[in-house]
């Protein structure tokens, strides 16, 4: 027989090859993007300032003294989240209070200069290879210490957009630059407010994360919206879409996105608390079991992992009774 011009036997049906699977326009590959969606489970950790003061979007006044943990324990958060059936964990660097958890060469704010000096940043990424979880940072483009005149969320009046300065944008580099150069593999790096950068900066600030971390996800807080419709002028670029204290779509999480022309994979993490605040308060307390489990459950059938975040207290430890929270959610959810 002979071979007509498809290469195909002459005379016989011509069967389409398998199409490739879509390849997608994002940065990282669709193997490293699985991979992160395997992991599944992990723990949001907010702790700092914020624990110290009461409230969670301080002022930025308090002295740096006033953050002094006196049994702070950073493994005992990274062992309760690996026992927890937890894959990965991402601390809070630097939050609204703009005091931030390592001993950064750009500001006096840090644990430096405070009533324990422990370089947390530095137990918190010891701790998480010590117990097989991979570690991620949080940091938070709304500060109300280092405005170098920002106009923060807090600060504006009614009608005003915050935004951020350049030479607010020039120390958000460098302390970043430290936090991805100082600390080893970085699994997920977390920007939050990232509204108040602008395209421009925030564009900038993708491209030097990945140059300094090219494996780590990069995350552009979405904020509080099931994320049905994504907000390219307020996130974009990310490597994730964030579902703040939301769930996705009973019909799922849209993972496939058409961004000013091209495809993007981009997978989904639900951000939520263990009780209802973000950072340790005295009268918070978990929610009831089965409303955990039922966080937990849907965000894997909706198809997002869960980030579930747990506030250690003023002594630096997670309470006993997240502690005792977190293990029945494990045998409930049989993890």
């Amino acid at each position: 027989m002979q071979l007509s011009r498809r290469g195909v036997l002459a005379g016989t049906l011509a069967v389409p090859a398998a199409a490739a699977p879509e390849a997608g326009a994002q940065r990282l590959s669709l193997a490293k993007l699985e991979a992160f969606e395997a992991l599944g489970y992990g723990m949001f950790i907010h702790f700092g300032m914020s624990t110290f003061v009461g409230r969670e979007l301080p002022d930025g006044r308090s002295p740096a003294s006033l953050y002094s943990p006196d049994r702070l324990d950073v493994d005992q958060w990274i062992q309760v989240a690996r026992d927890a059936g937890m894959k990965y964990a991402v601390l809070t660097a630097k939050h609204v209070a703009g005091h931030c958890l390592w001993p950064s060469r750009h500001t006096d704010y840090t644990v430096a200069k405070s009533g324990n000096t422990t370089d947390v940043v530095e137990a918190f990424v010891k701790a998480c290879r010590r117990r097989g979880l991979r570690p991620g940072l949080y940091y938070c483009s709304w500060d109300n210490h280092h405005l170098f005149g920002s106009l923060t969320p807090s600060f504006r009046q009614k009608g005003e957009r915050a935004y951020s300065t350049s030479l607010y944008q020039s120390f958000q580099t460098a302390q970043l630059t430290e936090l991805l150069t100082e600390y080893g593999l970085i699994a997920e790096v977390w920007i939050d407010i990232p509204e108040v950068l602008g395209r421009g900066y925030r564009t900038f600030l993708y491209q030097h994360i990945a140059r300094l971390q090219p494996d780590s996800l990069i995350m552009m807080n979405s904020g509080i919206s099931d994320q049905a419709a994504y907000n390219v002028e307020r996130n974009w670029p990310s490597d994730l879409i964030a579902i703040e204290r939301r769930l996705p779509p009973p019909t799922g999480h849209v993972k496939w996105r058409e961004i000013e022309g091209q495809r993007y994979y981009l997978p989904g993490e639900v951000c939520d608390t263990i009780g209802k605040e973000w950072f340790w308060t005295e009268v918070d307390r978990p929610r009831p079991d089965e409303e955990l489990a039922g966080i937990y459950r849907e965000c894997r059938r909706r198809g997002v992992n869960l980030l579930l975040d747990v506030g250690p207290d003023p002594h630096g430890l997670i309470p006993a009774e997240c502690r005792d929270a977190l293990m029945r959610l494990r045998k409930r959810a049989g993890l």
